[in-house]
C-alpha cells in the first residue's frame, strides 16, 4: 500500500501504475487473473462463497500467495465490482438526456448480469479504472448543461442511486420466484390484497387492485423506464433553473 495516498498496490496495478510485490514461485498469478477467478466463484456459487482461500484453491495456488497480489478481501471485492462493470460504451450523441439514459441502462445491464454486485456495500467513492470510466461517461453527458461541477456529480449520484435501487428490487423479486412463500405471494398479490384489506380502511389500495394496477408492470424494463424518465424530468427542471 502507498502510505501517502492509502491506495492499495492491487488497485494501483489495475491502473497500470504499479505492480504488487511478488515473492516466491507463484509467477502464474496476477491481479486480473485472481479477480477473474473470484468473479467466477461469485457468478457460480454466490458472493458468500468468495474467499481468498476458495479463490486460491480454484487457481491451484496457496492462500498466502494471493496476499502477495491483493492485500485484503475488501480490495478483492472492489476489484470484482470493477471487473463486473467493465469499461463504459462510447459516449452517446444527442444531448444530455440521451447520454444519461444510456449511462443508466448500461449500468443496469451490468448489474443484472452480475447481481452479486448489489450485495457489496458502497463504502467509498469510486477509485478503480472502470468505475472512474463510468463516472467520466456520466459527467460527459452533462457537459453542456450549464450545471456546476458539483451539481453534475450530484446528478450522477442521483441517477446511480435510482439504478441501484431498481436493480436490487427487480433482482430480489425475480430471485423469489418459484415455490417459496414470497414467490407465491407475488404471483397472487392482487387477489391477496383484495382478500386482506378492508374497503373502508384501505380504499386507495382496493381501487388499485380493482384497476389491476399491480399487474401492469410485470416487465421490469417498463418500470425502470418509467422511473428513469421521471428522474430525468426532475434533472431537466434543475437545468432550466440553472439557465
Amino acid at each position: 500500500m502507498d502510505e501517502a495516498s492509502g491506495l492499495p498496490a492491487s488497485v494501483a496495478a489495475a491502473w497500470g501504475r504499479a505492480e504488487p510485490q511478488r515473492k516466491g514461485p507463484q509467477r502464474g498469478l496476477s491481479v486480473p487473473r485472481i479477480v477473474a477467478a473470484a468473479v467466477q466463484v461469485a457468478s457460480t456459487d454466490g458472493l458468500g462463497a468468495v474467499s481468498m482461500a476458495r479463490v486460491a484453491s480454484d487457481l491451484g495456488a496457496s492462500t498466502m500467495s494471493l496476499y502477495r497480489y491483493i492485500g485484503a478481501k475488501e480490495e478483492l471485492t472492489e476489484l470484482m465490482v470493477d471487473h463486473a462493470l467493465g469499461p463504459p460504451p462510447a459516449p452517446e450523441a444527442g444531448g444530455w438526456r440521451i447520454g444519461l439514459s444510456a449511462w443508466a441502462w448500461g449500468v443496469l445491464r451490468r448489474m443484472r448480469a452480475h447481481p452479486w454486485v448489489l450485495q457489496i456495500p458502497i463504502t467509498m467513492a469510486p477509485i478503480t479504472p472502470n468505475s472512474i470510466g463510468w463516472l467520466e461517461f456520466g459527467l460527459a453527458a452533462l457537459r453542456d448543461t450549464g450545471l456546476t461541477a458539483a451539481r453534475k456529480l450530484d446528478v450522477v449520484l442521483l441517477v446511480s442511486g435510482f439504478v441501484r435501487n431498481d436493480a436490487t428490487l427487480s433482482i430480489n423479486i425475480a430471485a423469489a420466484a418459484g415455490d417459496s412463500w414470497a414467490g407465491k405471494v407475488m404471483r397472487n398479490y392482487g387477489p391477496l390484497l383484495a382478500y386482506l384489506t378492508d374497503p373502508a380502511a384501505h380504499p386507495n389500495v382496493r381501487a388499485a387492485v380493482a384497476a389491476m394496477a399491480f399487474e401492469d408492470d410485470a416487465d421490469p424494463d417498463v418500470s425502470f423506464s418509467f422511473g428513469l424518465e421521471r428522474v430525468l424530468d426532475g434533472i431537466q427542471v434543475l437545468i432550466d433553473q440553472q439557465a
